[in-house]
């Protein structure tokens, strides 16, 4: 395939030039795929990653890498390109980042927007290779646990670090009467204990600013003792954020008994 007009080639253009390298059969996976499937958080690779049956001898080259797999999927159709499953596609481009973050960004949108089931993502990595699997692993056992986002596994984190008995993530919060008073990122029940990640973008909006005002009020008026936390603070002073964590329990616990 040649280039015909100046400057560089755009993603679609090097996807079918890596798709008439590799010639019949390939279909594109990995960070490309993800993308024509839809997703933003994408991590930064800049090679077009394409499956090939086992068969076929075509070596990697440039920007191309091919994956000889003897679990080649069927294609779906984007954007007139043959493209693995998202399944499929999220966890082939998972399997070959080195650092979390990319995986959680990537696997929690997936996840969140409804384009993947857990199960599904489970599944896919316990029948795939192995290699590179121990970090997508990791991520979606944090998913399991009710993340949805990648604050939320970095809040996961350091409630562990806190010592603190286990929280439930995600989780509706109702009162004597079963009207819901909200849905805490965190919740430990055995103290009337709630916490949120709140971020400054989220507060910006003011509606979003008023439903925050509002939560925080019915959960005062369900006695709830909330913690609310900027997503920054969990991973430049985690330590700091877990010591509060403590505080307010204990203190949450002593209002509980009566000895406040």
């Amino acid at each position: 395939m040649i280039l015909l007009s100046p400057g560089q080639p755009s993603a679609e253009q090097r996807i079918a030039a890596a798709l008439l390298y590799a010639r019949h059969g390939a279909i594109v996976t990995g960070r490309e795929a993800c993308r024509l499937h839809g997703l933003r958080q994408l991590p930064d690779i800049d090679k077009v990653h394409l499956l090939v049956n086992d068969f076929r001898k075509p070596l990697s080259s440039e920007f191309v890498i091919v994956e000889r797999t003897t679990r080649l999927p069927p294609p779906q159709t984007r954007n007139g390109f043959p493209v693995a499953p998202l399944v499929r596609a999220a966890l082939d481009t998972s399997r070959r980042l080195r650092t979390p973050d990319p995986v959680r960004a990537l696997l929690a949108e997936a996840v969140q927007r409804g384009r993947c089931k857990l199960e599904d993502l489970e599944r896919e990595l316990a029948q795939g290779s192995q290699r590179g699997s121990a970090v997508p692993r990791r991520v979606l056992a944090a998913i399991s646990l009710g993340a949805r986002s990648v604050a939320e596994m970095d809040a996961m984190r350091v409630w562990e670090r806190s010592g603190l008995p286990k929280a439930q993530w995600n989780v509706p919060v109702r009162d004597a009467h079963g009207t819901l008073i909200g849905v805490p990122d965190a919740w430990c029940a055995e103290a009337s204990l709630a916490w949120e990640i709140d971020s400054y973008e989220f507060h910006l909006n003011p509606k979003d600013y008023a439903r925050t005002l509002q939560r925080n009020t019915r959960y005062a008026m369900a006695g709830i003792h909330v913690v609310q936390t900027l997503p920054s603070r969990l991973r430049t002073a985690p330590d700091d954020v877990a010591a509060e964590l403590v505080q307010a329990y204990e203190a949450a616990i002593s209002r509980a008994r009566g000895t406040a």
